[in-house]
């Protein structure tokens, strides 16, 4: 068992552990106006009141662990570690998503994402879990964290136990191809982005460079009006710990 934000037992048969801790990691940068916050928003919201994905809660001793991190030049926890275990639970942290307010950003700092998560979020868990996962969605590369310093914050964060799945969201016309000539941070320069080649794919991106550790996977949603449906399946593999054969 994963003991990061170990608590110590709890008398009166109360509830000392959970099977899964989720971080929902939500990409708020420029390229995310107002209408696509909303609807990553509303889409993890419906996600946590699925009747499958409550049920994917409900089917493990004690619920889960849920706390949502937004990011762009840097990451917050607009929802604070919380734990779901009931219908109504799920219910009140689909509201506390939907009331999360618009954090001002402008770049894809997915590493800086990266050292916060491992820094601060997964330290704070109130009780240890058997497994953490840490979810992370977004619709660009990182345009503002050294090739180098990017593996070694996903390293960190690996290190710690956690399991990072991708969700990248295609937008056709605009994230088709990542990598040369992509909008950079001041100060990345002309530095080569983390790319295996200079043209490449958003889910090739997210594969060689988010998704990492014990049964991770990735799903894309195909734009932003598919996002609610992508993230309802992704909660519930990932709450269910099934297996995705051939999605790493």
């Amino acid at each position: 068992m994963l003991m990061a934000g170990l608590a110590p037992a709890r008398p009166g048969g109360k509830v000392e552990s959970v099977a899964t801790a989720l971080v929902v990691s939500v990409d708020v940068s420029q390229s995310v106006d107002d209408a696509r916050f909303r609807l990553q928003m509303e889409g993890i919201a419906e996600a946590l009141e699925d009747p499958g994905v409550v049920a994917a809660i409900t089917g493990n001793p004690g619920g889960i662990l849920f706390a949502m991190v937004t990011w762009a030049d840097r990451a917050g926890m607009p929802v604070p570690w919380r734990r779901i275990a009931s219908k109504a639970d799920a219910a009140a942290a689909a509201a506390a998503v939907r009331a999360t307010p618009r954090q001002a950003g402008e770049f894809t700092c997915i590493g800086q994402m990266f050292r916060t998560v491992a820094a601060s979020v997964i330290p704070a868990m109130p009780l240890p879990a058997d497994r953490i996962v840490v979810d992370v969605s977004g619709d660009g590369s990182d345009n503002c964290t050294d090739p180098d310093a990017l593996e070694a914050e996903r390293d960190d964060l690996l290190g710690l136990g956690a399991t990072i799945n991708g969700l990248p969201i295609l937008v056709p016309g605009e994230n088709d191809v990542v990598g040369a000539g992509a909008y950079r941070a001041p100060g990345y320069g002309l530095r080569p982005t983390p790319l295996p080649q200079d043209r490449t794919s958003l889910e090739q991106w997210y594969r060689a460079h988010v998704v990492g550790g014990p049964t991770s996977f990735l799903l894309a949603a195909a734009g932003y009006g598919d996002f609610s449906r992508a993230m309802r399946r992704k909660f519930v593999i990932e709450i269910s710990a099934l297996e995705r054969k051939g999605e790493k």
